[in-house]
């Protein structure tokens, strides 16, 4: 009994880290960007549909584009009493503030499908991309 009494008692450690439910893990995919970068098959087909989804705005625009303009010579076709206003409306009133409509729903377009380009390419653990407004007025 005395030999138990003078064996000292095992130190205890603490272990300090990270907790378990915040580790990184890696993702369960390789990332689009390295796909991209190494230009793999999956990578240009990424690169290929973020092209056809721009080319398909492009086209939907310069479509509704070309019937706006388009139809409007056939304001020529009507009455000369009757064509003179409808005519200069349809030229200053309303061809301008569609066109305007068009371009903004282009833009819009256009950077929903970058975004979601982005989206798609960036790792979901690292920090969303700041933007930079050095370029802009």
């Amino acid at each position: 009994m005395a030999q138990d009494q003078q064996r000292p008692q095992p130190r205890r450690e603490i272990v300090t880290g990270v907790p378990r439910g915040t580790r990184r893990r890696p993702p369960a995919h390789t990332p689009a960007r390295s796909e991209i970068s190494e230009q793999t098959t999956l990578g240009a087909t990424y690169v290929r549909a973020l092209m056809r989804s721009q080319l398909r705005a492009a086209l939907v625009a310069l479509t509704l584009l070309a019937l706006l303009l388009g139809l409007l010579p056939l304001g020529f076709l009507l009455p000369r009493t009757v064509a003179g206003p409808v005519v200069w409306v349809a030229l200053g009133l309303v061809a301008y503030p569609v066109m305007w409509l068009i371009a903004r729903w282009y833009v819009a377009r256009a950077e929903r499908n970058e975004a979601a380009f982005t989206g798609l390419v960036t790792d979901p653990a690292e920090p969303p991309p700041t933007a930079d407004r050095r370029s802009a007025p």
